[in-house]
């Protein structure tokens, strides 16, 4: 409590930072909608403390998103009021259908362009639901609602943009190259002989997505944004590729009898040290050099594969290390390649809307049934708490979190709305009695901790004073208004109580069984972007194992282990693919004929009467490679082949998929 205490009394330079920008934009949009009298100043001054964002680059697509969202939700509340002014019982179950369909679409979209539907879904609530007795004011009240939202998110952008401007793409260099270095090191472990354990493995994954997340804001920062946004893009997909490899060569070298290892250790050491040094010229000249060491007769099958895959890994971190200084030198890195992909569920996605449009629907029937006047404000809190946190996992724990919010807001709300502003006048002096809590608010949202609470703290805050060009007292109306904040949030957090996926099996049934389906994809989809498609929803699913792992008794957790054989399988089948891809047409009927029988093993899954189902295409494959020339790409896919089947064999035994209801 202490150290939640020093954040404000004791802020850090950036914090208070955050606090003064976001103050000033707030203040200058509502001295805007004053001299503009426009109908609720307030809705610009809630815009720009919901759009504050440290990074300017994160407020100008916020923004974007917003206006995107607000414009659409713009249209279907006129719509909606058109169709169903006559009967309101209707307008409320479609409008409960339509915050479902747009909370799912929010969970699906896990970009920043998600918030779009977050808003499209509540903007429906916040201007049709006053409109529902009033039904020829709906289009004067979209209009001032978009006017007003879009002055707050212009005037945050405007201060964000001017003063102490902090961009994302200049901290992109530097996570870049963080990024670069945990790849390294996660590959330098794989080589030598230990696979990754949980915890390395998600760092260095979870690194990945992160930073990949960053991309999209840095779009909107200018040339140098959008020039090393896209060179991350290829950082990404190379880092993923060199991980896969070295952790291919980790597998094979692990196969290796103790003579065979003792043979190559010189060769892996040197890898190690030009690793070590991160040279770009000399893992380039190591891989010529292991191409043509592995040339040698003295090498057996087993020895000469381990050669060449290290030569591959050494000409894939060199392009990685290309990539990673295109990135910090905002270049172009060649070739675009898709961005990270990540894991889509549409059954938890209908899952978590239909929380949504439960708790609308809670609230409409309290309304239809005791016709409580302040009821719309209850329904329009409870739709925005459920397009905002229902597609959460947590979701219960941040609704309460912003009713706690609304507890410490009423009192500060109640002196500075009903005892100091009755007693100034001008816009100056208002500023100064509702700048004190504003700011420490802001304060808060710059705490991760206290993020949550400090954002319904100030946003409420805002609604109970209601700053306006005629301003009203009414104690009445101020505690009708904080019963409809508690009734409208808690019926949200009953909602998401109610409707929760409490086991943690279910979540793991649906991630292998999402998994299956796109390894079995990835026998037959091209494999440009491939990469970067698979590579980003595997390491999203593995995220999200993570966080069940823990809640899963002890002789369940090997289930992680099914993920990574996933993993180990998709890695071989990329290499595999892309050898078989170099060698032309000559390969690609046995090549497709194994595939085939590749993706017909998947869509049974993984189980003990399947483990020898892929060794007979396997030979069929392996001949057609042995008696072609001799050359690199082959040697390389006769080893993948033998290490997918090993993988399946182990995958298999290990313990076979259920189906079942997921």
């Amino acid at each position: 409590m202490l150290r939640l205490l020093g954040h404000f009394l004791f802020p850090q330079p950036n914090a208070l930072q955050f606090a003064i920008k976001t103050l000033l934009g707030g203040g200058l949009a509502l001295w805007l909608a004053f001299r503009f009298d426009l109908q609720q100043p307030q809705w610009a001054l809630m815009t720009a403390f919901i759009v504050a964002q440290p990074m300017s680059g994160m407020v100008v697509l916020k923004g974007l998103a917003r206006v995107l969202g607000t414009v659409i939700g713009t249209l279907m509340a006129v719509l909606m009021i058109a169709l169903f002014a006559q009967t309101p019982w209707l307008f409320l179950l479609v409008l409960a259908l339509w915050m479902t369909l747009c909370t799912a679409a929010s969970t699906l979209l896990r970009s920043a362009w998600g918030y779009a539907f977050v808003l499209a879904g509540y903007t429906v609530a916040i201007i049709g639901l006053p409109a529902v007795n009033a039904p020829l004011t709906v289009f004067d009240q979209a209009v001032a609602r978009c006017t007003e939202i879009i002055l707050g998110i212009a005037c945050a952008t405007v201060v964000s943009a001017v003063l102490w401007p902090q961009r994302v793409e200049r901290q992109l260099s530097a996570q870049a190259r963080r990024v670069w270095q945990a790849g390294m090191a996660a590959a330098l472990h794989s080589l030598q002989g230990q696979p990754l354990d949980r915890k390395g493995l998600l760092d260095v994954l979870g690194q990945v997505v992160a930073i990949d997340a960053q991309r999209e804001h840095a779009w909107f920062e200018g040339p140098l944004g959008r020039s090393r946004a896209s060179a991350l893009r290829a950082l990404s997909r190379d880092l993923l590729s060199a991980l896969r490899l070295a952790r291919g060569v980790g597998r094979q070298w692990r196969s290796l009898g103790d003579a065979q290892a003792r043979r190559l250790a010189q060769p892996l050491q040197q890898v190690v040290d030009v690793m070590q040094e991160a040279s770009h010229g000399a893992l380039l000249t190591l891989s010529g050099a292991l191409r043509e060491q592995s040339a040698l007769a003295d090498w057996d099958q087993a020895e000469r594969g381990a050669l060449e895959r290290l030569a591959v890994l050494c000409s894939r971190l060199a392009q990685a290390q290309d990539s990673l200084e295109a990135v910090e030198q905002g270049r172009s890195s060649g070739s675009l390649p898709p961005p990270l992909s990540s894991h889509r569920d549409w059954q938890t996605a209908l899952f978590y809307g239909m929380r949504s449009g439960l708790a609308f629907l809670l609230l409409a029937a309290l309304w239809m049934g005791t016709a409580w006047s302040h009821a719309a404000s209850a329904m329009v809190l409870a739709g925005v708490a459920c397009s905002l946190f229902a597609s959460r996992d947590n979701a219960a724990q941040i609704g309460l979190m912003f009713l706690r919010g609304i507890f410490y807001c009423v009192p500060v709300a109640l002196l500075v709305g009903h005892v100091l502003l009755p007693q100034v006048s001008g816009f100056a002096l208002l500023c100064l009695v509702l700048a004190p809590p504003l700011f420490f608010g802001a304060l808060g949202m710059a705490h991760p901790m206290l993020a949550g609470t400090a954002t319904s703290f100030t946003l409420n805050l805002i609604v109970l004073t209601g700053p306006h060009n005629v301003m009203k007292y009414d104690v009445g109306f101020f505690f009708n208004e904080v019963l409809s904040m508690i009734v409208g949030v808690g019926c949200a957090v009953l909602a998401f109580n109610l409707l929760q996926l409490r086991s943690p099996a279910w979540h793991i049934r649906r991630l292998r069984r999402a998994t299956l389906q796109d390894l079995q994809r990835l026998t037959w989809r091209s494999l440009d972007g491939a990469e970067n498609w698979f590579g980003g929803r595997m390491a999203d699913r593995l995220l999200r194992l993570a966080r069940h792992y823990p809640l899963l008794p002890a002789n369940s957790r090997e289930r992680w282990d099914d993920g990574i054989s996933g993993l180990d399988f998709a890695d071989e089948l990329l290499h595999l693919r892309a050898c078989l891809a170099s060698l032309g047409s000559s390969m690609r009927e046995p090549g497709e004929a194994f595939l085939w029988r590749v993706g017909q093993a998947l869509q049974k899954g993984p189980q003990e009467a399947q483990a020898q189902s892929l060794d007979g295409a396997a030979q069929a494959l392996m001949q057609v490679l042995v008696s072609g020339p001799e050359n690199i790409e082959r040697r390389l896919a006769l080893t993948a082949t033998q290490q997918l089947c090993r993988i399946w064999q182990r995958w298999c035994q290990g313990g076979g998929m259920e189906h079942g209801a997921a």
